[in-house]
């Protein structure tokens, strides 16, 4: 409840702080009582806000809405837009604090700041506007506009009986984001209808709690399917320790649970395992390694003992859920691996991204290789910009993906 209390009280201070610094431009009259009242009603809403959050996170709770969606994206959208547009008014006062007291012995007469205070605040309320209006679009619509992304591959060490191999990638699932079922069926039937040889799974199927999936479940039954099969890694959510657990006890039959509900959707869960995959008398070697990442995230990946019983010369995928992973351990390992599949960074969920021209995102400034595809050593990584969402419930600029890759023997 702490923390609900700060950022009630910091929510309360932001707002009354925009309301007396615009108290000159929008003047006593109706349209002063209408801002007044409507930053009054924001400040409801982004305590409802609050007190939902608090209860999502805690193990008793149960599934997220479509209404909580709405009232954490709405309130993201207007905090933003506040904060850009308190970034001006601030400005501006501090800039008055400075001149008045010179201007003041200067003159004998007082300085009027008003038509500067309103000429700031309009452009204020200008640059607010672009990110509300792209937060806004992205709680509404983008959070289910799946981008599928193509990579073709080329190797000379892929065995000829796997040249053409078609591999399908999804990562980040949260399911206990995700409020539309339909959309989500919408996005798995795009992904089959690129007919993959193998369907691979990066990690984050739920947030905290395995029960967030069954809703889902029937939905992945009936919709995924490979002639090469279905394999998973457990991702950083998936062991719940971003809530307060009644014991010890509950958080490990939790983790048991979300590894059981990744096997009832069709999927081999590898945790620090490999297995190997013939065609035709020649096989590849996929890997799969539980969460392991920088940043004090959850480390139980164990990479030497996914490869204990693998060739090294065989041609080698591996699954890893967090990219740094493959930068700290993999990169430089003696063992070689041909192609590394992760995803975790979710590209942010927002940034600004046209293929061949610009790539920028705010978590570029937290992870080396965030989004897409690496080479370093003659070894590939990709990074999955993820399937769902989760803190802020939209995508805007990084629309959530589904990874097609061809494999070509060079």
């Amino acid at each position: 409840m702490a923390f609900i209390v700060f950022f009630s009280v910091l929510i309360v201070t932001l707002n009354s702080y925009v309301v007396f610094a615009t108290w000159n431009h929008f003047g006593d009259g109706q349209w002063g009582l209408i801002w007044r009242l409507f930053l009054g009603f924001m400040v409801v809403w982004e305590v409802t806000t609050l007190f939902i959050m608090y209860y999502q996170f805690r193990p008793d709770y149960g599934k997220t809405s479509v209404a909580s969606n709405l009232f954490m994206g709405v309130t993201m959208t207007f905090l933003a837009s506040k904060l850009i547009f308190i970034v001006f008014l601030l400005g501006n006062d501090i800039y008055r604090l400075i001149r008045w007291p010179i201007e003041s012995v200067i003159s004998d007469e007082s300085v009027s700041f008003e038509s500067r205070r309103k000429f700031i605040s309009n452009i204020g309320l200008v640059a607010a506007a672009i990110p509300f209006t792209g937060l806004l679009y992205g709680t509404l619509k983008g959070r289910y506009s799946y981008k599928v992304w193509k990579q073709k591959l080329t190797f000379n060490d892929l065995p000829e009986s796997f040249n053409g191999l078609r591999i399908a990638q999804l990562s980040d699932i949260h399911s206990g984001s995700l409020d539309n079922p339909e959309a989500v069926r919408d996005g798995l039937r795009e992904l089959m209808s690129y007919k993959p040889d193998m369907i691979l799974l990066t990690g984050d199927l739920v947030n905290n709690f395995a029960t967030e999936i069954d809703d889902y479940v029937d939905i992945f039954r009936e919709e995924l399917r490979a002639p090469l099969g279905m394999y998973a890694v457990m991702g950083n959510h998936d062991y719940g320790e971003y809530v307060q657990w009644k014991s010890e006890e509950d958080r490990l039959k939790n983790i048991n649970d979300v590894m059981d509900r990744y096997r009832l959707l069709g999927f081999d869960l590898l945790n620090n395992e490999s297995r190997e995959l013939e065609v035709n008398g020649e096989s590849i070697q996929l890997l799969g390694v539980e969460n392991w990442g920088g940043g004090g995230f959850p480390k139980y990946g164990d990479f030497d003992k996914a490869i204990e019983n693998v060739a090294s010369d065989s041609f080698k995928i591996l699954m890893s859920h967090d990219p740094d992973h493959w930068g700290l351990k993999v990169l430089d390992h003696e063992v070689h691996v041909n192609l590394t599949l992760s995803g975790h960074t979710h590209g942010s969920q927002m940034g600004i991204e046209i293929p061949g021209w610009v790539k920028w995102s705010p978590v570029k400034y937290r992870y080396k290789r965030w989004a897409g595809l690496y080479q370093e050593k003659d070894q590939y990584l990709y990074v999955n910009r993820g399937f769902g969402f989760i803190g802020y419930p939209g995508r805007i600029g990084i629309w959530p993906e589904i990874t097609i890759f061809t494999l070509e023997r060079e």
